[in-house]
């Protein structure tokens, strides 16, 4: 591995990340051709059906013989909804090809190297694997747990209060914040909450962003079918789920009458199974899900153990002791149960801090 490998492989990830908001449920993939120590084409996949990073940067050169090609991914090497990308280097007789990560599905994972470098093709793996690795999490989670990566989103002020006693939350932090986390939500495969928080608030949940994004689905889970025909959910063009374990079919059908899919799921002490929610998500080929709701269910999936990542927004503001707090968590009593963090990432958005956490 060389410091022009590194460089080459960053532009690859560079060109990846072009396709953060549209590529799911596939993983977000680039490609660079260098010839010569300059680069000849370049490609991403835009989205599922479309053709991966290594066909696209291919149809842009006719001078692929003896060329590098530097991809994030292990290229493929059987057939699925495109032909393998393995038999496309091959035959464009690149000399070289530098990966910066094996694929994560157990199954095929190596089968593209082995095939490249059978081909007596110099197979060289590990470049920025890290940063490959962070543009893919929720897709190699997926690949090998079966479950997607799971990400909450927070807002608080300094005194950890989410809202005022009477609910009213809007706005805790400002539009720089508020525009970042309609990022968040363009990086989802699904945007999650629960049914608490659509009665007291009917959100869209939807991304407004000024880019090409393909929509998260919306899903709300809804033990007793509680969900309004009239929610604006309902209108909107993108997919809604409601997650319930009602046996109500008389419920289920008048939702899924006003545009709803609803599926009924295993029950725990009355309400949903959160580890069979996720379970499904995964086989659904969910990649990656933004939690967005209340106390309740934050504090649930805390006591679980089921958030990958908490994502908190902080104002500076004071909203007082009466105010309502992040979680709710009745089973903690002493210190010992307390729940440890690791802060991973602070930066400054706007007014607001961003912080990014763990759980120890």
């Amino acid at each position: 591995m060389t410091l022009d490998d590194q460089r080459y492989m960053a532009h690859a990830l560079t060109c990846a990340a072009k396709g953060q908001y549209t590529t799911d449920p596939n993983p977000r993939v680039g490609c660079v051709l260098v010839k010569n120590n300059k680069i000849i084409a370049e490609g991403w996949h835009k989205r599922a059906g479309c053709g991966h990073a290594e066909i696209e940067a291919l149809k842009k050169t006719t001078e692929a013989e003896g060329a590098t090609a530097y991809v994030t991914l292990e290229p493929c090497g059987h057939q699925g909804k495109t032909p393998p990308c393995t038999e496309a280097l091959i035959r464009a007789k690149v000399a070289r090809v530098v990966i910066a990560m094996q694929d994560p599905n157990l199954l095929v994972s190596g089968k593209g190297i082995k095939k490249l470098q059978q081909a007596g093709i110099e197979v060289c793996c590990g470049v920025l694997e890290q940063d490959a690795k962070a543009l893919n999490k929720g897709f190699i989670k997926r690949m090998q747990q079966g479950l997607p990566f799971i990400q909450s989103k927070l807002a608080m002020s300094l005194d950890g209060r989410t809202a005022m006693a009477s609910g009213e939350s809007k706005w805790i932090t400002g539009a720089d914040a508020r525009q970042d986390v309609q990022r968040l939500r363009a990086e989802s495969s699904v945007i999650l909450t629960g049914i608490k928080t659509v009665l007291a608030d009917d959100p869209s949940l939807n991304v407004r962003l000024d880019e090409l994004v393909l929509q998260p689905i919306r899903v709300i889970l809804d033990s007793q079918l509680q969900m309004p025909i009239t929610a604006k959910m309902a209108s909107l063009d993108s997919e809604c789920w409601i997650l319930s374990c009602s046996p109500d079919k008389a419920k289920k059908q008048a939702l899924e009458l006003a545009g709803f899919k609803v599926y009924i799921l295993p029950e725990k002490q009355g309400r949903l199974d959160l580890k069979s929610v996720f379970l499904f998500l995964g086989k659904q080929q969910v990649n990656q899900v933004l939690i967005e709701a209340g106390a309740t269910l934050n504090g649930a999936l805390l006591e679980a153990g089921l958030v990958d990542e908490w994502v908190v927004y902080m104002a500076p503001v004071i909203l007082g002791n009466q105010a309502r707090g992040l979680f709710h968590l009745p089973t903690l009593q002493t210190m010992a149960d307390k729940k440890k963090l690791s802060l991973q990432t602070i930066r400054q958005v706007g007014v607001d801090i961003k912080l990014t956490f763990l759980v120890i």
